[in-house]
C-alpha cells in the first residue's frame, strides 16, 4: 500500500509523458505569422542525384502565417489541427529562369505542455502534415502540383495574459516536403518560426464563496462530508454523474480554506494484485487532480491513497460486488470552527 501526496502531482503526471497546463479552458482558437526557412534541398532526376544549391541560387527565407484550433483533452495534453501557408522557394537558374515552389500544410498534432509558472507554458508538438506544394518554371512553361504526408514537430513557450487571452513565440520543423515536376523529384525541409496570438474558451465558471455576516463567536463543530465513487471495470474515468456527486465536497474545500480532503482508491480482486495497486492509485489520483485543478484547491491540503483490493466494501464472489469494490471513498475530514467567521454553515 503507497500513499502519494498531491504537493508532487506534477511527477505523477510525468509518467504519462506531461504535467499541467495553465489553462483549464477545452477549446482554443489562434493565428500566427511569422517566417520560413528552407533546408536540404535534393534532387533526383532518374537515377541520378543533383543538389540543386551546387548550381541554382536558392532564395531560402520567406513569410509565413496561418489559423488553428485545439481541444484540451486533460490540462496537460491537446490535440491541435490548422492551416498554414509556408512561403515560396525560388530556385535561380541561368539567364534569369527562377523556379518558384509554394508550399502549404495542414497540420494535426499532440501538444505537450509543461507549466513553467501560473502564467508561462512550455510545450512540444509532434504529429503530422498534409503538405501542398506548387511548382511553376516560367521558362519552360512545366508547372506541377504535388502533396503528400509528412512528419512535423515544435516546441514554444505560451504566457498566459487572462484566462481567455494568450501569446505564443513557437518553432515547427517540416520534414522533407516534395514536389515532382516532369522527371525530377525535389526535396527539402521546411523551419517555420513565429509568434501567435490565442482565445481560448469553455472553462467552468468559478464556485463563488459563501457571503456570511459576522455574529457573536462561537465555535462549532463540521461534520465531515464523504462521497463513494464508482468506477467501470479497469477505468480510472469519471462520469458527469460522478462531478456532480462531488459537488458538496467541492463548495466545502472552496468555502472553507482550513478544509482538507481525502481520496482513497479501491478495486476489486480481478487481476494481478500489483495492477490493482496501481489503479486504485491511479484513480485516487483522478478524483484528487479534478477537484484541485476545476475548483482551485492546494495541492498541500489534499492526500491520495490507493489500497488496491485489500479492503474490499462487499464480497467479490458475486459481479454485484464486485461492482462495490471499484470505487474512490473521498472525503473531507470534520473541524471546529469559529461562528463569527460564518453565520450560516454551507457545505
Amino acid at each position: 500500500m503507497s500513499k502519494m501526496n498531491l504537493v508532487v502531482l506534477p511527477l505523477a503526471l510525468l509518467v504519462s509523458g506531461a504535467v499541467n497546463a495553465a489553462t483549464v479552458n477545452p477549446y482554443y482558437v489562434g493565428a500566427r505569422a511569422g517566417g520560413v526557412h528552407y533546408a536540404d534541398f535534393d534532387a533526383k532526376t532518374g537515377n541520378d542525384h543533383w543538389n540543386p544549391s551546387q548550381s541554382k541560387s536558392i532564395d531560402k527565407d520567406d513569410f509565413a502565417g496561418g489559423v488553428f484550433m485545439g481541444y484540451n483533452v486533460t490540462p496537460w495534453f491537446a490535440v491541435e489541427t490548422g492551416y498554414t501557408w509556408l512561403g515560396e522557394a525560388t530556385l535561380k537558374g541561368d539567364n534569369a529562369h527562377n523556379e518558384k515552389i509554394e508550399q502549404q500544410a495542414i497540420d494535426l498534432v499532440g501538444k505537450f505542455t509543461y507549466q513553467a509558472t501560473d502564467a508561462l507554458d512550455l510545450y512540444t508538438k509532434v504529429g503530422g502534415a498534409w503538405q501542398f506544394s506548387h511548382y511553376k518554371n516560367k521558362a519552360t512553361g512545366v508547372s506541377d502540383r504535388d502533396d503528400s504526408l509528412v512528419a512535423t514537430a515544435g516546441l514554444g513557450a505560451e504566457y498566459h495574459f487572462t484566462n481567455n487571452l494568450s501569446a505564443r513565440a513557437e518553432y515547427q520543423y517540416y520534414h522533407d516536403m516534395e514536389v515532382k515536376p516532369a522527371d525530377t523529384k525535389i526535396n527539402w525541409d521546411a523551419h517555420y518560426y513565429g509568434v501567435s496570438l490565442v482565445y481560448g474558451w469553455g472553462a467552468p465558471a468559478a464556485v463563488a464563496p459563501v457571503v456570511a455576516e459576522v455574529v457573536e463567536a462561537t465555535t462549532i463543530q463540521l461534520e465531515p462530508i464523504s462521497a463513494e465513487m464508482p468506477f467501470a471495470f479497469d477505468s480510472n474515468k469519471l462520469s458527469a454523474e460522478d462531478k456532480q456527486r462531488l459537488e458538496p465536497i467541492a463548495q466545502r474545500l472552496v468555502n472553507f480554506p482550513e478544509a482538507q480532503l481525502v481520496v482513497i482508491g479501491h478495486t476489486d480482486s480481478t487481476g494481478a494484485e500489483a495492477y490493482n495497486q496501481k489503479l486504485s492509485e491511479q484513480r485516487a489520483l483522478t478524483v484528487a487532480t479534478y477537484l484541485t485543478k476545476h475548483f482551485n484547491i492546494d495541492p498541500s491540503r489534499v492526500s491520495a491513497e490507493g489500497r488496491g483490493e485489500l479492503d474490499p466494501a462487499a464480497s467479490n464472489d458475486t459481479s454485484e460486488g464486485r461492482a462495490q469494490n471499484r470505487r474512490a471513498d473521498v472525503t473531507t475530514p470534520g473541524f471546529e470552527i469559529e461562528q463569527e467567521a460564518v453565520a450560516a454553515v454551507a457545505q
